[in-house]
């Protein structure tokens, strides 16, 4: 089972922060997909995962949710997912 521990929307230094509010609003107009959508891949990736912390930024025009997950090898993965699609676009190890 998949366990989400913690889920914020910002505070990135790299990238334009997307606000709690203008989460929302991009989820309810359809813009993007919630991160509820997302567990299902992100489990299948790190069975017994846990995801320490969660934004969506924007980044080169693109909505980003990028996603620290903790193993159940207890190594920290960054994981970067396009929000419109779903598609993982990066997954490296977070030092």
């Amino acid at each position: 089972m998949f366990i989400a521990l913690l889920c914020v929307c910002s505070l990135s230094s790299v990238a334009d922060d997307i606000s709690q509010d203008e989460a929302l609003q991009l989820r309810q107009q359809g813009a993007i997909l919630s991160f509820a959508s997302l567990l299902e891949t992100l489990e299948q990736r790190y069975p017994q995962g846990r995801v320490l912390e969660v934004e969506l930024e924007r980044d080169d025009g693109l909505l980003i949710y990028e996603i620290e997950v903790l193993t159940r090898d207890q190594v920290v993965r960054e994981i970067e997912m396009d929000a419109r699609t779903g598609q993982v676009l990066d997954d490296e190890r977070d030092d």
